[in-house]
């Protein structure tokens, strides 16, 4: 009996919705103000917008649709930081399950709902649904079989993804009026690509951060969340009561999960 694969989905979403903020160019390089960033070019903005994001130590991601070409609609809920910590929630989509995440330090918890068993494990997920009940698995960060989960929590990953995809500018990059995402003001940027149009609301006054990502066209209709910068996840860990070893459940196997 093979084990679940929870982590390599999320993770390959989260390295796409990367690219594709990214690799249109819609953050460049540059160095981060705090100002009022309405008389700047597009360029500009999206220099400072990057670096904002590449200096935040934590990040609250929203995520929730469907990237295109082939791709499943998602959804990720998950607050990350510099250190590898995170807390959240991903649901795969169609019905597939969805799992809620905790990691702090060395430690990592998942805690599958019955879709997930039965859609992830079909040869196996009753067996798997029945031995952890209502309980988390708990791993170390460093097996194997989570290891797919904790890059998707770690912000330094993120983060280098973003820095190491800044520089394909294809396309016209354009700044749209000022306008406002709830109570923030923003600077829209857009550019399309490959029939699909990017648009990213950046904050404009105070750290030009991203706040929000959209992408549609082309198959794709997709919206991303960036909030809570610099705040810290929350350290709440499940009990030992609630959890429930990897290795006991999966067994010593080193496949990944």
């Amino acid at each position: 009996m093979t084990g679940p694969h929870l982590g390599t989905r999320p993770a390959a979403w989260t390295a796409a919705l990367v690219l594709s903020v990214t690799g249109s160019g819609l953050i460049g390089s540059g160095v981060a103000h705090a100002e009022d960033i309405d008389h700047l070019t597009a360029q500009q903005i999206a220099d400072r917008s990057r670096d904002a994001l590449l200096g935040a130590e934590s990040v609250h991601l929203s995520t929730k649709g469907d990237l295109g070409k082939g791709s499943t609609p998602m959804s990720l809920e998950l607050t990350l930081d510099r250190a590898g910590n995170c807390n959240g929630s991903v649901d795969l989509g169609n019905s597939q399950g969805s799992a809620l995440i905790v990691k702090r330090g060395d430690d990592i918890w998942i805690k599958p709902d019955a879709d997930f068993w039965k859609n992830q494990v079909p040869n196996g997920g009753s067996t798997f649904a029945a031995i952890l009940g209502n309980r988390y698995m708990r791993g170390s960060a460093d097996d194997p079989r989570l290891s797919a989960v904790t890059r998707t929590c770690d912000l330094d990953t993120f983060q280098k993804l973003v820095s190491d995809n800044a520089n394909n500018n294809t396309g016209t990059l354009n700044k749209g009026a000022k306008t406002t995402l709830g109570d923030a003001s923003v600077i829209p940027l857009t550019r399309m690509r490959d029939g699909t149009t990017l648009t990213l609301d950046v904050a404009a006054t105070g750290k030009p951060y991203p706040l929000r990502l959209t992408i549609k066209g082309n198959g794709a209709d997709a919206v991303v969340g960036f909030s809570a910068f610099d705040e810290p996840v929350p350290r709440t860990t499940p009990p030992p009561d609630e959890t429930f070893d990897v290795s006991a459940l999966l067994g010593r196997s080193t496949s990944p999960v």
